[in-house]
This record gives C-alpha cells, structure tokens and sequence, in this order.
C-alpha cells in the first residue's frame, strides 16, 4: 500500500491533502508527492522487491494510488539498462549504461507518468482529461485514457511527428492541431507536465529502476534530455528516497540536463547562474520532447543541477543525428532524437574532461527512434523509380 502522506508546493512549501484533485499551487509553484519513508522503510524491504511484479508497481509503498483496482496499466517499467561495451569502448569508457525507456508502451518514458497520472485520475473520479504535449506524452495520456475508458483531449501543434497524431487518434482521442484553450476551462482536467503531482512519481520509477539494476549501488552521472523536465525530476526524486530508506549509500549521482542549441532555457539560465529561465525566443529543433521554449519545472532542474554537482549541455541538431546513428550502428539502439542529444552531450564532456573515463554513467534514452522516422529518412534518401522506392509494399504501395 502506499505511504503517501500530503502534497507539498515546490515553490511556497504549502502543503495540500492528496485526497482532493489539485493541479498546481495557488502560488503557480508544481506539487509534489510526499511519503512516510520511515513508515515505508520498516514495512517494506529490497529483498521484497525482489519478487514484485516486473513493471514501475512493484514500487507502489513510494507511488500514490491508495486502491490497488485503480491502477491502469499497460506494463510500464523495468526497461534494460543496458552495457554499451561497443560505444564505450570506442569512447574509451568501460561503464556506460544506456537506460533504454523506448521499450515501454507507446515506446517512451511517457507512458511511466501518464500511467500513474491517469491511476490518479480514475481513483479521485476525473472522468475527462486533456494533455497539451509535442510529442509522446499526448500518445501515452491517450493510450492509457483509453485503457481508462476515459475522455481524452489532446493538443499539439501542426508540425509534430505524424506517427504521435496516428496514435492519438487511433486510441480516439479527441486531437487539436493547434496551440489550444485551457483545458480545466472546458472542465477537463489537465495532466500536462509539471501541470499536476503524478507525472512526476511515475517518471521516478527509473531512478528506482536504475538503483536496482546496479544492485542498489548509483551511477556516477546520469545524462537525462530536458524539455519540461519531468523525468530528470522524478529521477532525482528517487535517489533522494532511496537514501532516506537507506537503500543506497554513497553520493548521488551528478545529474546533467541535455537540451537542443536550439531551445536551450535551462542551459543558459544555468550557464548565468539564474534560479529561473527566461522564455526561449527560438524554439527550432527536430528533436520535438526538446522544443519546450519556458519549461515550468525550471527552478525544480536548476536546483538538481546545482545540489548534484552537475552541469546543463545543448548540442545541435547535426550533432543529434550523427550521435543516433552512431549508436544504432554500434549497439543496436535506434533512440529518439532526445536521447540521442544525450548522447552527443556525452562525447562533448568527455572531451571536455567534465566526464571522466573511469566513472560510471548512465544514460537515459527516452523513446524510440522508430517514432520519429521523418528526422532520420533524410539521412537515407530513396531514389525515385529505384527499387528503394518499392519499400513497404502491400503496406504503403507506391
């Protein structure tokens, strides 16, 4: 069972009963999920883990849903952590882990906190919910609001990846091509990132993961891409549970935000040492998940980054594609573009020295690349009337 206790402002510290709907703080501030790690510590053991379920529940003491019937699930977590032995040697690293999260459903970490979110939705009786999203957080809400039987509204723009807007509707979501209204004006209520306390403890669950993958010992560095900031949040929410449930000893790892030069908020906020970024005037990046101009996880990503020891990176879009297809070549992982900018940050601070070589580094691949087909297929052109331009068949006839 759960342990969660209250939801805690991350900007005023105002605290609020779980029991009751709540988007954001009457200050502005996102909310936080907080437990009685005391209470989850003498009830509940590692060794207990062991043997739970092969998905992020088996982490449900420090998860918020109090009625197990509650849970909507499509198998989300426990993705490999995988040994990069082949870029790593390359690299001249002989740890490095990639955390590949583009096995979950809808292929991305998304589906982690729209599962908890939507959990969260069914168990305080939310009926209508709307998500405003680029890229694979609208697919996820949509998939696990059908799983729900709930109404889904979704609102994305006009240019985001085709194979997100052919999910949305064919989990029959209700799909605006537009920047949208308000949802909560229309009465749906918003699971947007950061917009609400849940998204954050399903995105958590990695860190958990992470931890237990390496027999409950952490990383040195973990390179986490950064649009909203969801994930490299709940991440670093983990490994401060885990330490209090003295599950892990030692530091914690110092915590790098990827973003894309060409919408880089938290990068040059951190590079000014400002607690909160200034909107971002461009917004250009084939990386979609990365092309969140005014993130409202901020000075949440600022905080970690400084606390942690670590540092905020952007790298082009060049950069991002010869780092996909390097990695795909030599370990058989055809990451999102938001993971592979993760991994082009990597070689940059290697050559940096900001990363050493003999530390160990995990990171974190946030989806799959087979979503994001468009971005990669001008690397690999077809030639008009050539037997390259018979590719699909009976599925896409020419």
């Amino acid at each position: 069972m759960t342990t969660l206790t209250h939801l805690e402002c991350s900007r005023c510290g105002t605290k609020y009963d779980p029991a009751i709907a709540r988007n954001l703080c009457g200050c502005g501030g996102p909310l936080l999920a907080r437990y009685d790690l005391e209470m989850a510590r003498t009830g509940w053991s590692r060794d207990w883990v062991r043997n739970a379920p092969a998905s992020m529940w088996r982490y449900t003491p420090v998860l918020p849903v109090r009625r197990p019937p509650s849970i909507v699930s499509l198998g989300e977590g426990m993705t490999p952590l995988i040994h990069a032995r082949r870029l790593g040697e390359r690299l001249g690293v002989s740890n490095l882990w990639i955390k590949d999260e583009s096995l979950n459903p809808t292929a991305s970490f998304k589906a982690r906190g729209l599962s908890c979110a939507v959990s969260m939705a069914v168990e305080l009786g939310i009926r209508k919910v709307a998500v405003r999203s680029a890229v694979n957080g609208a697919s996820a809400l949509a998939a696990y609001a059908a799983a729900a039987g709930l109404e889904a509204h979704v609102f994305m723009p006009a240019d985001a990846p085709r194979a997100n807007y052919v999910e949305c509707r064919a989990y029959d979501a209700r799909v605006t091509l537009e920047k949208g209204a308000d949802g909560l004006a229309e009465g749906w209520f918003d699971l947007s990132a950061l917009k609400e306390p849940y998204r954050i403890e399903g995105s958590k669950t990695i860190g958990y993961e992470i931890a237990e993958q390496m027999s409950w010992t952490l990383p040195d560095a973990v390179l986490y891409p950064v649009g909203e900031g969801v994930g490299l949040i709940g991440a670093w929410k983990a490994f401060e549970e885990l330490e209090q449930l003295a599950w892990t000893a030692g530091a914690r790892p110092r915590m790098i935000a990827v973003q894309a030069e060409g919408c880089q908020p938290i990068v040059r906020a951190f590079e000014s040492g400002a607690g909160r970024a200034h909107r971002s005037q461009t917004a250009r990046t084939l990386a979609a998940g990365l092309r969140v101009p005014e993130p409202l996880g901020d000075a949440l990503v600022l905080g970690i980054l400084r606390e942690s020891g670590g540092t905020a990176i952007a790298v082009s879009d060049r950069e991002i594609i010869a780092a996909a297809l390097e990695l795909a070549s030599v370990e058989g992982i055809l990451a999102a573009p938001e993971g592979a900018a993760a991994v082009a940050a990597l070689l940059q601070l290697l050559a940096g020295g900001l990363l050493k070589r003999d530390e160990r580094i995990v990171v974190v691949n946030t989806g799959s690349g087979l979503k994001y087909l468009e971005s990669y297929a001008t690397r690999f052109p077809r030639a008009p009337g050539g037997a390259q331009d018979k590719l699909g068949g009976l599925i896409t006839p020419r």
